[in-house]
C-alpha cells in the first residue's frame, strides 16, 4: 500500500503519526514478526492477519480506543514506512478525560528516537484535539527501555502496582507513570 504524508494527524521533524488501518495489516504483521526478540517478554503485538484484523478492529471502532501508528517521513525507499505504535486505552471522559498508553517500537526503527518523537505526538494530540486531561503508562519494573522512553517524554513516576496485568501467562507488577496537560503545555 502506498504511504500517503496527507493522512498524518501529526508531524514532527522524522515521523508522522496516523491512525490504524485495515490495510495495514501485511506491513505491521511482517514488522512484528521481525521484533520478536525485541518486544519479549514485554509486548506480544499481533503477528498474523487474523490477529491484527481483530486488533485493528478495537482500535478502530472502539470508542474507548484509539491506535496510532508512527511512520518515518524519510525512509529512504519506503517513505511511511512503520516504526511503531501508540495505542490509547481506556479512554474515559466527563470528569477524568484520561487514558492508558501502550506502545512498541519495531525493531528497524529501535534506538533511533522515532519511538520519542512520535510518543511525543501522540502525546500532544491527546491533550489538543482529543481533549483528555491524564495519560497514563504502566510499564513492568525491568523494562529499561519503556522506562527511559516514558522518563524521556515527561512522565513522572506515581506509584506501584503489584500483580497488576497479566502477560506472557503470569500477573505482572507494573509502575504506573503519568503526565497531565498542564504539565506539557508548562514547559
Amino acid at each position: 500500500m502506498p504511504h500517503n504524508a496527507s493522512r498524518y494527524l501529526a508531524e514532527g521533524p522524522r515521523v508522522g503519526i496516523r491512525h490504524f488501518t485495515y490495510e495495514d495489516g501485511a506491513e505491521f504483521t511482517a514488522r512484528a514478526r521481525e521484533s520478536k526478540d525485541l518486544h519479549h517478554p514485554w509486548l506480544f503485538p499481533p503477528d498474523t492477519a487474523q490477529a491484527y484484523e481483530a486488533y485493528a478492529a478495537r482500535l478502530i471502532e472502539d470508542p474507548t480506543k484509539a491506535g496510532f501508528l508512527i511512520c518515518e517521513k524519510d525512509a529512504g525507499a519506503d517513505p511511511g514506512a512503520i516504526a511503531g505504535f501508540v495505542n490509547i486505552n481506556n479512554i474515559v471522559h466527563g470528569g477524568f478525560m484520561s487514558g492508558a498508553l501502550g506502545y512498541g517500537a519495531f525493531a528497524h526503527a529501535a534506538g533511533r528516537g522515532l519511538m520519542r518523537e512520535g510518543l511525543d505526538l501522540v502525546v500532544r494530540y491527546a491533550f489538543g484535539p482529543m481533549r483528555l486531561h491524564r495519560l497514563e503508562i504502566n510499564v513492568q519494573p525491568g523494562n529499561a527501555a519503556s522506562i527511559a522512553l516514558a522518563r524521556a517524554c515527561g512522565f513522572h513516576l506515581e506509584g506501584f502496582s503489584p500483580r497488576m496485568l497479566h502477560i506472557d501467562g503470569a500477573w505482572r507488577d507494573h509502575q504506573r507513570w503519568a503526565v497531565t496537560a498542564e504539565s506539557v503545555t508548562s514547559g
